[in-house]
């Protein structure tokens, strides 16, 4: 096998979302995997909707990925020529063909095809025009596309896959597709398959909603004399109500989950091993997961998104995190809310709260750790209401007793002196220290808090009640 090279190809008209990572995953992980070379090619051709944003933003989030690309981006655009010099050779070979037809033909057609239970291919109207007669609709100024000449009836198209051996295709069963719009713009079809001739691409890693695309694809590569590439239509990615991806069911852009704090690793980790249910749990980095990934065994049925997997995987990491890493993203969370700590109060604050967060944005729940004017909820006010008033007297009589950074010492005593015990205990107290009914273990947030922060939110309490 020659030496792989395969290629993450997105058009830069918008962000880089779930569908892409997975196309870039495995195109990235096989390259690796194989010792070949990734290529990253924005399909640039339509200027109208291409935007410089969206190709810093969609480096960003490879490198955010940790899919670095080989040698620099590759832009279609710079490969224009060669687009339309494989156009006038297939149409010297009689391979491509100007279309005439309008739209409001072409739809009469279909439905005519339609109703005679024939499928709603394009009926070969114009193929069947002379050069001369092409020519002066031409030069009279017709509107046209371009078509390639795929359909016959005979003969077939093989597309090459690592997955599904080789896909046969009868011509008889394919259609003759446009490859150059009424406007004169390309449409996908031409630019991507001339680019991975030119650029040397031997895979293509991609859905399975682009086999027939793929056949077209082989034909025209192959009356051009190029060697096509070897292809891999995985199983589509769904969303978690098994239709297709989209915002409304579960599918995020790359940014958008950046700015929620997601992880890099728990969307490696959630997009990895979909279609590859034999990775052990403890495949916990890129490195991990592409030994136990063999892609030439992926599933080809269609996969489910799981946003909750994806969190999921988050939340592991970040109990995993070291104090030292988890205080300045809590830092950064607490700043926007107008909570500033220092670094050593940061770092105090991570190392009680890990393990007790699924987000770093929950530490946001436990503001009255840092500030004792925060308000508590209706169903948190009535358990300190059902505590009642003497109960806290007794609790702020105690700290100051015994040392209340010391949670088992001051417990006792104020067990005894208010005779309550069990959660009519500890609740009201995690509650009025912490605004919370769960955390941390209490005898770390008293340390935390010292003397001072526990009787200031103490005497906090005694004021509402």
């Amino acid at each position: 096998m020659s030496k792989v090279v395969t290629r993450f190809a997105p058009s830069p008209t918008g962000l880089m979302h779930l569908g892409n990572v997975r196309t870039a995953m495995l195109n990235w992980m096989f390259a690796r995997k194989m010792g070949g070379k990734f290529l990253l090619r924005f399909e640039d051709t339509d200027q109208g909707r291409s935007e410089q944003q969206y190709i810093d933003a969609l480096k960003e989030d490879m490198l955010w990925l940790g899919l670095q690309w080989d040698d620099e981006p590759l832009f279609q655009s710079k490969h224009a020529e060669q687009h339309r010099e494989a156009l006038e050779k297939l149409a010297e070979d009689n391979l491509a063909y100007p279309c005439f037809c309008s739209e409001s033909q072409l739809n009469l057609d279909r439905k005519l095809a339609t109703s005679r239970g024939l499928p709603p291919r394009y009926n070969g109207r114009c193929r069947q025009l002379s050069g001369e007669e092409r020519q002066a609709n031409i030069d009279a100024g017709e509107t046209h596309t371009w078509r390639l000449a795929v359909h016959a009836d005979s003969g077939e198209v093989t597309v090459p896959d690592m997955l599904r051996d080789n896909v046969i295709f009868l011509r008889k069963d394919l259609d003759d597709p446009v490859v150059v719009r009424s406007d004169g713009t390309f449409t996908f079809l031409l630019p991507n398959a001339i680019d991975d001739a030119v650029d040397g691409i031997t895979h293509v890693l991609r859905g399975d909603d682009h086999l027939t695309n793929s056949a077209y694809q082989v034909w025209m590569l192959e009356s051009l004399g190029y060697v096509a590439p070897v292809c891999l239509h995985h199983g589509l990615l769904l969303g978690e109500d098994g239709a297709k991806l989209s915002k409304r069911t579960g599918s995020h852009s790359v940014v958008d989950l950046r700015a929620e704090g997601l992880f890099p690793e728990a969307l490696q980790q959630a997009m990895v091993r979909l279609g590859h249910p034999n990775i052990p749990e403890d495949a916990l980095n890129i490195d991990e997961l592409m030994k136990h990934t063999d892609i030439e065994h992926l599933s080809t049925s269609s996969v489910r998104w799981s946003n909750e997997a994806m969190w999921r995987w988050h939340t592991k990491f970040l109990h995993e995190k070291p104090a030292s890493e988890l205080a300045p993203l809590l830092s950064v969370v607490l700043d926007k809310e107008g909570l500033s700590i220092d670094a050593d109060k940061a770092l105090a604050l991570a190392e009680m709260m890990s393990g007790n967060l699924n987000r770093v944005e929950n530490v946001l729940q436990f503001k009255r750790l840092l500030d004792a004017n925060t308000t508590f909820s209706d169903e948190d006010k009535a358990v300190l209401n059902e505590a009642d008033k003497a109960f806290f007297e007794a609790a702020l009589e105690t700290s100051n007793a015994v040392d209340c950074t010391d949670w088992k010492t001051w417990m006792n005593a104020l067990k005894e002196a208010s005779g309550k015990k069990g959660k009519g205990l500890f609740l009201p107290l995690r509650i009025a220290l912490t605004g919370q009914s769960h955390g941390p273990e209490m005898s770390k947030v008293v340390s935390f808090l010292g003397e001072d922060g526990v009787q200031a939110r103490i005497n906090g309490v005694l004021g509402l009640l």
